[in-house]
């Protein structure tokens, strides 16, 4: 079996005919605007405001912290998180979350590209990726600051597209590993993000009301990968490996639900990753407001284990590389 690498991103999503483009690619895509769509996947205006997702999320990490921010948009509301995990002592620095106000509150574009932001009561989250280029995010939430830029990406970014049940379809557009700039604030104290790694992930979608997932993620600048198992399926599992990008299968995720500090074991049915996860700490959330709900808990810690590009190619040895896992379900 020779190793598969992946077609180019389409320019933009649909495609000029209102049909969107299914599978996943390797570059970056332009806008993912799905008022464009054309029947069948086409919905009214009505029917987008509640089910247009969006979501902006970036990780950052170092042998000190692992950080992560995201800015959500469902449509008829939005929310922002963030936090700062010290590795070495388990413990959170820091931690930010924000419910916002409809149409006001939140900004993000209709493609992965440009600068999505949250602003409320004096807290403020802005997130401006570049094309190809250096990307920036800074971050204002009381005595939680964060100024950082990554990139440009050393390999190839991830674009997948696809149907979802009882939705109507989704993207994302995903990174490797990017080398990190910047410094992190908590109060009086200071810490270098220089010589980290970031990655990313802006992902764009017409979804159900109950959508549930479970994901891993981790990076260096030689080796990352990206899996899900849930309402996107396997259209987003892939490999970075040596600065290309290639196809993984479905993803199994085996892990204690009643306990998420627990060693978690990852597989893929392609044969082509197992992994170990050991958590060093976890952010969890979990809300009910009668017409909404999210459970969420996103486990910090690292993989170890092995990768290959395809089943004739040698396995690589991973080893305590930096990352998260995730187990989400929402009705939103």
């Amino acid at each position: 079996m020779k190793q598969t690498t992946l077609s180019a991103a389409p320019p933009r999503l649909p495609g000029t005919d209102g049909q969107p483009i299914f599978g996943r690619f390797a570059g970056q895509t332009g806008a993912i605007d799905w008022r464009e769509l054309a029947p069948p996947y086409a919905r009214s205006r009505l029917w987008r405001r509640f089910h247009h997702k969006r979501w902006h999320y970036v990780a950052l990490y170092t042998e000190q912290v692992f950080c992560a921010v995201a800015i959500v948009d469902v449509g008829w509301t939005n929310t922002a998180f963030a936090y700062a995990f010290e590795r070495h002592s388990g413990r959170m620095l820091a931690e930010f979350s924000q419910d916002g106000l409809p149409g006001c509150t939140a900004s993000l574009p209709h493609r992965p590209t440009g600068v999505s932001q949250f602003r409320m009561l004096g807290k403020q989250i802005h997130i401006n990726t570049a094309d190809y280029g250096v990307s920036s995010l800074a971050l204002r939430c009381g005595e939680f600051a964060i100024d950082a830029s990554f990139g440009p990406a050393a390999a190839p970014l991830l674009l997948a597209a696809g149907p979802v049940a009882d939705g109507a379809v989704h993207a994302t557009q995903k990174s490797g590993g990017m080398p990190l700039q910047g410094q992190l604030r908590v109060g009086a104290r200071t810490l270098a993000l220089d010589g980290g790694i970031a990655s990313f992930d802006y992902s764009n979608g017409l979804l159900a009301r109950n959508t549930a997932w479970r994901w891993a993620s981790a990076h260096d600048l030689a080796m990352g990968f990206n899996l899900q198992a849930g309402y996107f399926g396997a259209q987003e599992n892939a490999l970075w490996l040596d600065g290309k990008l290639y196809p993984l299968g479905a993803a199994r995720f085996e892990y204690d639900r009643n306990d998420s500090r627990a060693p978690w074991q990852i597989s893929t049915d392609d044969g082509l990753l197992e992994l170990s996860f050991t958590p060093e700490g976890e952010r969890r959330g979990d809300k009910n407001l009668l017409v909404a709900a999210s459970r969420y808990v996103q486990p910090i810690g690292t993989f170890s284990g092995w990768v290959r590009s395809a089943a004739d190619q040698p396995r690589r040895t991973v080893q305590q590389l930096a990352g998260v896992t995730e187990d989400h379900a929402s009705r939103w």
